[in-house]
Order: structure tokens, then sequence, then C-alpha cells
């Protein structure tokens, strides 16, 4: 199991190192979405709608929309900044409370506790405390720069962190539409409905409970794969390498058409000589028997006379 975070938990003088583990996973059965016409996988680019271009991630800046068009930047130092400030290996403990008192809205999401280094002992002390008082701690602890609630309790033999929404995240159930208050029941459907309910009560079985759509979906792939439907996509063009080469091939047709179009200069007056600073092989004209051609030498930056001809 791959260790997500590690830091420390504390309540009072006791810490205990720890590590979190995800305590749950997507099971979702992910499909992609690719071309009718020859099964390639669509890649979605980033672009500028305004400048009609492709950009990368360096041409990318951080915003909020506080008006609708109309954004606060944040550049990356602030951010990091306040990362920096905020950002804290610990988890302290500041409140007990019995698990009950809290709905479960304001779960998110579960993590396993495992002990750190030397952490066995004040591990399992925290755990015996919790179970023969039946509370469960409330603590703060951030995650990918992200400060959130979460609350301690025990699961079968460990520790269990789950992160809880705060108060603000959860939307007021007052705004939902169409809620009826007060209606009046006949009491023979009430009394008929109660006994419905008591007749499907039973004890909670999780194995008893299935994702019957995702089962379903998974042998239907298995049974197109055993009777050979799958299928291959053509391997897409290496663009990079097609720029490239494209780049070299108008860059040496530049070249040549220069030559072509350039009258060749008159040679240099003898005993003369013709400084360049730097040499550009089979660029410059032969020079005539007699005359000196001055090229640069490397790793030499002096240049030298070179006599031709002689």
């Amino acid at each position: 199991m791959h260790t997500m975070w590690k830091g420390s938990i504390s309540f009072g003088l006791v810490n205990i190192p720890i590590k979190l583990f995800s305590a749950t996973e997507d099971k979702d059965i992910k499909l992609r979405n690719l071309h009718k016409e020859c099964n390639s996988p669509i890649q979605y680019e980033k672009t500028c709608p305004n400048c009609e271009k492709d950009i990368g991630n360096d041409d990318i800046v951080k915003g909020y929309e506080y008006v609708k068009g109309k954004f606060v930047i944040l550049n990356d130092e602030e951010l990091k900044e306040l990362k920096d400030e905020h950002e804290d290996k610990s988890v302290e403990i500041i409140d007990f409370v019995k698990l009950e008192e809290i709905d479960p809205i304001y779960f998110s999401r579960s993590y396993f506790m495992g002990p750190g280094e030397n952490g066995s002992k004040a591990y399992a002390l925290l755990r015996e405390a919790l179970q023969k008082s039946g509370k469960i701690g409330i603590a703060e602890i951030t995650i990918r720069s992200k400060q959130q609630m979460a609350i301690i309790r025990v699961y079968k033999n460990s520790l269990v962190m789950e992160t809880i929404h705060y108060p603000d995240e959860v939307r007021n159930v007052g705004e939902v539409p169409g809620v009826p208050e007060n209606v009046d029941l006949n009491e023979k459907e009430l009394d008929t409905a109660i006994m419905l309910i008591d007749q499907l009560t039973t004890e909670f079985n999780p194995e008893k409970y299935k994702d019957e759509y995702r089962t379903a979906l998974m042998e239907l792939i298995e049974s197109k794969i055993n009777n050979n439907e799958g299928t291959t996509s053509k391997e897409a063009p290496r663009t990079n390498v097609v720029d490239l080469m494209s780049a070299l091939q108008a860059s040496i047709e530049r070249t040549k058409s220069k030559e072509t179009a350039t009258p060749k200069k008159a040679a240099a007056p003898k005993g003369t000589a013709k400084a360049t600073g730097t040499a550009k092989p089979k660029a410059t004209p032969e020079a005539p028997t007699g005359t000196d051609k001055t090229t640069s030498v490397k790793p030499k930056t002096r240049t030298t006379r070179k006599k031709v001809g002689t």
C-alpha cells in the first residue's frame, strides 16, 4: 500500500509519528474517446480562444474570477509563500466528541493511519483510549496544500482518519426547491410504510452490495476481448520529428537560394587578409591563388593565416 503522507498526530503532550494510506479506491471503468475512422485516442490540446493558438504550461498563470470575465492574477511566488506558511506535517487533535453527533453529510474521504518509526506504543495508546471512551478526535490537517478538518476514529484494529467538510462547504438544505413541509398523511398509509421498513430491516453487511452496472460492463468488455473484437489504433505521426525535418530542409533550401542570388565578391588584393568572426564551411567561395584566407581555428580564439595555392 502506497504511503501518501507522513507526519505526526498529537493530543496533549502525546506525539505519534504516523503514515497515511488511502482507504478507498475509485473502481469506475474508464472509457476513452476514440476517433471513429481510425480508433486513435482523441487528444485535447490547451488552446487560447482569444489568440487562437496552442499554449504551453509556461504560458499559463493562475487567476480567480471575482466577476464574470474579470480575474485577479496570483503568481507562483505568492502561492508558494502561502503554502509554506500553512503547510504543516502535524495533526493536532483539538476536541473529542461522539461519532453520532456528526451528520454523515460532512464526511469526505477516508485514510488508514499506520504508525511511523518508533510510534507503535503511542499509536496503540490512542487507539485503546478512543475505543474505551467511545469518542472520536476532531483535528486539522493539510494535505496537498489544502487545509482540512478531519476526525480520528477506530476502525477494526486500526486508526482511521476521515476528512470532513467545513460548515460553509455544506450547502443550505433550505435552498432545495419543492421540499414539502406540513403535509396531511393518511394514517393507514403511514402504518403500511413503517411495516414495509420493518420487514426490510436487517444488519448491515457491506459484502452483500455490489456495483451491478460495473460488473456487467466488465463482463461485456471481456466477452468482446475473448471474441477477438479488439481493435488497434493507428500510430499517430511523430509531429515534432516531422516539424524538425521540415525546418532543417527549409533552412537548406533557403541557404541554396541565397548562394545562387548573391554574386561572388571580388577577391581581395594580394597581401591583404579577409577576417571572418566564424568559419563557414562551403559558404565562402575559394579565394584565388596568391591571396590569404583567414579562418577561425577552434578551440583557440585568435585567427591564423593560411597560405592558399603555394
